[in-house]
């Protein structure tokens, strides 16, 4: 199946039913009054999450969705049926935006959430309630209001523990499908993964979290180079970045000049992302001999002094225990915390808002530029700049 992780959708409440104009007419009856009924109010529509749902392909095919509109009023003081609401399923990590406003309608992250995006329009009135004891015959009805229509996107963001980051042919998924039962494509070549992909790690019998692969950075992927800014919003709801580095690159590029590149493209994507813990897995090390690789955890052990450092190797099984274990009771402290600590969970709660935020800006910055790409390439022979367009070289120093 494609992932689609955007999409943007029209939605459409109904319309309230008219009030009825009609008075009583039975034999044996004088003066039978008005007994025109009041009309049903139109539908909703809602957004519900369904667990078996993980992308919005189906939103590219079916973009448009409206509830039924309620029924007229009748005599004899018939009320009309309300419309009948619908349930448009989306995937667990939905946030939901107006397309008009820019406002954050919502965010569905639980199973069975529902959030109501378009409310029905309100119920017309008939005669009967306009009649009192100085206007006993009214005239008078009321037509249903219009329903709520909005263009809504959709964005997914995966709901996961701990998000894989590197560049491409770092080890990613070749350790997601080594810990748990996910089964990504691994080659060896760059850019196998082209979609991100989740795989529960399981601990024990009642201790387990989920990890989620995305495609592999690669230097400007913050302004748009790559598949991997496209997916880095599907970290943003996790609570631990790792963060894995080959030690032996086919390129020969230096390891850490590598993994401070990918510092920087976080960094410039969402300062408030690269605020969560963001532990450091120096990959494949069963390609280096002893003494390098303990050269090499020093050189990052200063380089990077707070962070948790693991030297792993997904094919020949080294270090992955270890890693596991110790990111289960991370995330058992992370819950715990949260539980028992007012001031951590307020500040936890500030952090995701923030890198909501950001995600949300970057998406912003990245349509704006496709729609001025198309711009330019639509009057290209209208300007001589683009004979000669500048370039900027990106340079990464380490002390």
């Amino acid at each position: 199946m494609q992932f689609i992780d955007e999409a943007t959708i029209r939605v459409q409440a109904g319309k309230g039913g008219n009030g009825c104009l009609s008075f009583r007419r039975e034999k044996y009856v004088e003066r039978g009054g008005p007994d025109g009924g009041n009309g049903g109010d139109g539908g909703d529509v809602f957004l519900i999450a369904d667990e078996a749902l993980n992308t919005l392909v189906d939103f590219r095919y079916q973009p448009s969705y409206q509830a039924r509109n309620g029924q007229g009023g009748g005599s004899r003081n018939k009320t009309g049926a309300a419309g009948d609401a619908i349930y448009v399923k989306v995937p667990m990590g939905t946030t939901v935006v107006d397309e008009e406003t820019q406002e954050v309608v919502g965010d569905l992250s639980q199973i069975g959430q529902t959030l109501k995006v378009a409310a029905g329009g309100g119920r017309g009135l008939g005669n009967a309630a306009f009649k009192s004891s100085t206007n006993r015959s009214p005239r008078r009805t009321t037509p249903g209001k219009p329903g709520d229509v909005r263009r809504l996107r959709l964005q997914l963001k995966l709901l996961a523990d701990v998000g894989l980051l590197g560049l491409p042919n770092a080890g990613k998924s070749t350790l997601i499908g080594q810990v748990s039962a996910a089964n990504p494509k691994v080659a060896d070549y760059p850019f196998t993964t082209l979609a991100p992909s989740l795989g529960v790690v399981r601990i024990a019998a009642d201790a387990s979290f989920v990890m989620a692969d995305i495609p592999g950075l690669i230097v400007g992927a913050a302004e748009g180079a790559g598949l991997g800014a496209q997916f880095l919003r599907h970290l943003s709801r996790t609570r631990v970045l790792l963060h894995l580095v080959d030690v032996a690159p086919e390129d020969a590029s230096d390891p850490l000049d590598n993994a401070l590149a990918i510092e920087a493209e976080l960094m410039q994507y969402s300062e408030a992302l690269s605020g969560r813990p963001i532990w450091l897995a120096l990959s494949k090390v069963d390609q280096l001999e002893t003494e390098d690789l303990d050269l090499m955890l020093e050189e990052f052990a200063q380089m990077f002094p707070e962070r948790p450092i693991y030297a792993v190797s997904a094919l020949a099984d080294i270090g992955l225990p270890e890693l596991c274990q110790d990111l289960m009771l991370s995330l058992q402290e992370h819950s715990r915390r949260l539980a028992e600590d007012p001031d951590f969970a307020d500040a936890q709660t500030e952090l995701e808002e923030q890198i909501s935020a950001d995600v949300w800006a970057h998406s912003e910055r990245m349509r704006q530029r496709r729609r001025g790409d198309t711009a330019v390439t639509e009057h290209a022979d209208e300007s001589d700049d683009l004979d000669d367009p500048e370039t900027t070289e990106v340079v990464y120093v380490r002390d």
